[in-house]
């Protein structure tokens, strides 16, 4: 069975920086996809809708920003560890929320997702608390 877990939410204060990771396991094989797999970060603020933060393709190659998180977030991935990462720099309090890591099986190295829609798997999630 697919699990996504993450880790790495804690409260810090504005400005600080934290990595988060996400450990996917069971990731289903099939012929044309092998266990390719691109993968993403999404968000849940309080009282708000889940938003796109990070998206990143099979090969690591290609990424794909929110344009509120471009240029402080970075999204990578260690395919020989089944784990993605979110590298998070200069948070602001408005990055408070869940923060969930997602996977679909891909054909294509390179190809990136934003869409909520696109993806199959899910994590439970890890908060993020952003202090001014």
């Amino acid at each position: 069975q697919v699990q996504l877990v993450e880790s790495g939410g804690r409260l810090v204060q504005a400005g600080d920086s934290l990595r988060l990771s996400c450990a996917a396991s069971g990731l289903p094989f099939t012929v044309l996809t092998e266990r390719r797999h691109a993968m993403g970060w999404f968000r849940r603020a309080p009282g708000k809708e889940r938003e796109f933060v990070a998206a990143i393709s099979w090969s690591g190659a290609n990424t794909a920003y929110a344009d509120s998180v471009k240029g402080r977030f970075t999204a990578s991935r260690d395919n020989a560890k089944n784990t993605m990462y979110l590298q998070m720099n200069s948070l602001k309090p408005e990055d408070t929320a869940v923060y969930y890591c997602a996977a679909r099986p891909e054909y294509s190295m390179d190809v990136v997702y934003l869409g909520e829609h696109d993806y199959e798997f899910w994590g439970q999630g890890t908060q993020v608390t952003v202090s001014s």
